[in-house]
């Protein structure tokens, strides 16, 4: 939920970050024109309770026909403010939905859509491999990924990671755990359902609502990431920022429903239903954001760097960050058999967006609260194994581990199964 303040001094700063993520800048002036009648019926319902409550006053002093015409009034008022109040809670309610429908303010973010982000750097130089096999077929034969059976037990898109492949990933994830915990995150494995508050808090239950999966008898939803629990960790709270950010990193299985990504990617591991990774994410005052940005790309780079595999860093455009997200830099790894980049990491600047929604908040130096930033990056997750596999393949259908997860798996080499 963007700043109320924002909104009303400055609109066009408002209009303009819409207009770059591709969304409607009259939903501005919606939002204007709510605030702007909630004020009118919070000062209608103010007034009139003053008048209720002199009127109070000078009905103990009154007697007789006056006492009788005050009384009268009184009741009339009593009608009016009942009014009045159920006047401004509608009022409320509208303003608070139209606010609540605006995304982020773009900080910074280019222009465009999916196609229209911005190279900022290239990492390493794709292998020369001829004839490569792309990560199923590698994992199926090193026996590592059976998607047969996860198709069997659970439906499509979903899989088993098997021995090594199950090694591998764990690896990976501790890899990245350990990384956290060596830079101040502190460790977590959250819940992987959470209330319809914590959802929406977080800007989930959006325009991509249809990706998330709903319990409706319990009212829980399982996450997508758990981005989703850490920033719910401190809702409703004043958190200590005095000694610096606070930074966390949850491990947890994630789901998605993938809607409407049908016959895009449906082959092997790289868009499932059900993953796991690990998240950092981090709380700071707003001042901070921007530097603590640059810091988890870092972190980020520094896991790719660990797995060596050939990366680009972009620039994501505002029409294809999230609506919490006032600026993403993703870092996507070569994928020999597909000849480009896919995505692997993503890291977001979140602002104030997603603590304002869910009521967190720090003292400044005066001791007066104000609204924290959020921000989160991933560390690790299940579709590293595809550039892993694919780019350190060997000719007759091996691959070398990256020495980062030689130790993890109890080999340097996998095989294939014979």
């Amino acid at each position: 939920m963007i700043d109320l303040k924002t909104l009303r001094d400055d609109p066009e700063s408002v209009r303009e970050s819409q207009r770059i993520r591709g969304e409607d800048p009259a939903l501005v002036d919606r939002a204007l024109d709510a605030d702007a009648r909630r004020r009118a019926a919070v000062a209608e319902a103010d007034n009139l309770r003053a008048e209720q409550k002199s009127l109070g006053k000078l009905v103990g002093k009154a007697a007789g026909e006056e006492k009788a015409q005050l009384l009268a009034r009184g009741k009339e008022l009593a009608e009016q403010v009942k009014a009045a109040v159920a006047a401004q809670n509608e009022a409320d309610e509208e303003a608070h939905t139209v606010q609540r429908a605006l995304s982020n303010i773009v900080a910074g973010a280019p222009a465009g859509g999916e196609d229209d982000f911005v190279l900022l750097e290239t990492v390493g130089q794709p292998r020369d491999i001829a004839d490569p096999k792309d990560h199923l077929e590698l994992g199926e034969s090193l026996g590592l990924i059976d998607m047969e059976r996860g198709a069997k037990v659970s439906g499509s898109r979903f899989y088993f990671l098997t021995g090594n492949g199950a090694l591998l990933q764990l690896g990976l994830l501790n890899l990245a755990a350990q990384m956290a915990v060596r830079n101040g995150f502190e460790l977590m494995i959250p819940p992987v359902l959470v209330r319809p508050e914590i959802m929406g808090g977080t800007g989930f239950l959006g325009a991509h609502a249809d990706e998330v999966y709903h319990l409706p008898d319990d009212d829980l939803y399982l996450v997508g990431t758990s981005e989703v629990p850490l920033a719910g960790y401190h809702s409703n709270e004043i958190i200590d920022l005095s000694d610096g950010p606070k930074r966390y990193a949850g491990w947890s299985s994630c789901f998605r429903r993938e809607a409407g990504s049908y016959g895009k990617d449906t082959r092997g591991i790289i868009r499932v239903h059900q993953f796991d990774k690990v998240e950092g994410f981090v709380y700071c005052r707003p001042e901070e954001a921007q530097a603590e940005h640059l810091r988890l790309l870092g972190w980020e780079r520094e896991m790719l760097d660990a797995i060596d595999v050939p990366y680009r860093v972009i620039d994501i455009a505002g029409g294809d960050l999230g609506s919490s997200a006032a600026r993403k830099f993703d870092c996507e790894a070569w994928v020999p058999t597909q000849q480009t980049y896919r995505e692997l990491t993503s890291t977001s600047n979140c602002t104030t967006f997603q603590a304002r929604r869910l009521s967190i908040r720090y003292r400044d130096e005066n001791g007066k609260p104000q609204t924290a930033a959020t921000l989160n990056g991933t560390l690790a997750t299940t579709r590293w194994i595809v550039a892993i596999l694919e780019n350190h393949q060997q000719p007759d259908g091996s691959v070398v581990l990256p020495p980062a997860l030689a130790a993890s798996v109890g080999r340097e080499v996998l095989e294939p199964k014979r």
